[in-house]
């Protein structure tokens, strides 16, 4: 397939993208499958880094159930449309058209069962089949429109990224310029910046009028700095299942204790609905009214402690690290008294928080670890049909770089594959 250069010696193709990534080499796939010259651009050294880390290094590429209740944003319709023409079969058969092997988990969660290469080599090796071009190591300089016959092109112009050799050596980056109908922005979010996230993306949006809702890193762990950060460190390593809430949803997951605060899954969902400075509960026997327990044990064993209540409770009953550390944090001056000759009130307090632990996080552990950006272009500028860009023709915006974040279990990959889909079905 040969590609023309103009007067303005750009290299042209039908469509470039920006983001070798999930949406950006779905979209590339789709698009050649037309028979569209495509060319796929990324600064990064190599493609799909996030798709590699992702799951443990095993790709919770999608999940059985998606509806659109698993995503937020500031217009919750605005993904049923692309959710709907994509469905998590259709990339499940593209899987399976691959002999790849995966498991389901918990919640309906897919997983390769050798590596998250898998997937990513399925991406590319769909793209050369259909003469897809991926160049890495291209950092975007400059992007603009201009007229050409009784349209408008992109025209952009890229310089290779030096690496620390090159700088050594003295090599200097030559620019190369690319021309294009259609321009798809699949540059992510924020997230992760070890792997090369950028802001660029929102960049590109600004530039061409796009609004941004404000972002934020999301399905992350939460920090502490007060006591109670001290308590959770010193329990890091405990995971129990937890019901963690707020006002807005609640998450009956597991919670993790770690050196710089809490995480594990109940804590990553709820972070998509946390705003700084709110407080969250945690119901850490959530099989258990305590209250009821710590009552009924006052009147049928009265000497008993109320650890030795919580300690019996084989089921379900708290880590003794975890038991032994909140008996300091929460009922210390009465831990040698006997049920009989504590308050009723007393009990029922305890009861309560055990069922419903108050914290407030000092945040988060930021983007360094969230897996995803919450926020981004404002999908009130983009059709929800086509991805296409309601102010400039010919641009698209796909996957995370939009203001539409799913929960964790595949749901954002599912978005990354559908987005894809639908632009690539247009461009």
């Amino acid at each position: 397939m040969t590609n023309q250069r103009n007067a303005q010696n750009h290299t042209h193709y039908d469509v470039v993208i920006i983001g070798a990534g999930a949406s950006g080499l779905y979209c590339a796939l789709t698009a050649g499958r037309r028979g569209r010259r495509v060319l796929v651009l990324d600064h990064a050294n190599k493609a799909g880094k996030k798709i590699l880390m992702s799951g443990g290094g095993r790709c919770n590429f999608t999940n059985y159930f998606v509806e659109p209740e698993h995503f937020i944003g500031a217009n919750p319709h605005f993904c049923k449309s692309a959710l709907s023409r994509y469905p998590s079969w259709e990339f499940i058969g593209m899987v399976e058209s691959h002999k790849i092997a995966y498991h389901e988990r918990e919640h309906g969660q897919l997983f390769c069962d050798d590596s998250a290469q898998d997937i990513l080599s399925m991406l590319l090796d769909e793209c050369t089949a259909v003469g897809v071009q991926v160049k890495l190591n291209a950092q975007i300089d400059h992007v603009k429109t201009a007229a050409h016959d009784n349209g408008e092109r992109f025209y952009l112009t890229t310089s290779k990224k030096l690496g620390k050799k090159d700088i050594a050596n003295g090599t200097q980056s030559s620019q190369t310029g690319y021309s294009c109908e259609s321009l798809v922005i699949a540059t992510g979010g924020l997230s992760i910046p070890t792997m090369g996230a950028s802001g660029i993306g929102y960049e590109l949006a600004q530039q061409f009028g796009h609004t941004l809702v404000p972002t934020d890193a999301s399905l992350v762990p939460f920090t502490f700095t007060d006591k109670t950060g001290e308590l959770i460190r010193a329990l890091a390593g405990i995971s129990l299942p937890v019901i963690a809430s707020n006002e807005r949803i609640s998450f009956k997951l597991p919670v993790l204790f770690t050196h710089r605060g809490l995480s594990g899954p109940a804590m990553l969902q709820l972070s998509n609905y946390w705003q700084t400075g709110e407080t969250i509960s945690i119901n850490l026997l959530p099989e258990i009214d305590v209250t009821e327990l710590l009552l009924t044990r006052k009147k049928s064993h009265p000497r008993q402690l109320i650890r030795t209540v919580l300690a019996e409770n084989t089921d379900n009953a708290l880590p003794k690290k975890l038991l032994a550390a909140l008996q300091t944090h929460l009922w210390e001056d009465i831990k040698d008294t006997e049920l009989a000759n504590i308050k009723d009130e007393r009990l029922t307090e305890l009861g309560a928080t055990l069922n419903g632990w108050k914290l407030k996080p000092s945040g988060t552990e930021g983007y360094r670890t969230a897996e995803v950006t919450r926020g981004g272009v404002t999908t009130d500028e983009v059709s929800s049909k086509t991805m296409q860009s309601n102010l400039q023709n010919g641009l698209y915006f796909i996957g995370e770089v939009l203001d539409v974040t799913g929960w964790l279990g595949g749901y954002n990959f599912q978005w990354a594959w559908a987005s894809g889909f639908v632009s690539g079905e247009i461009v």
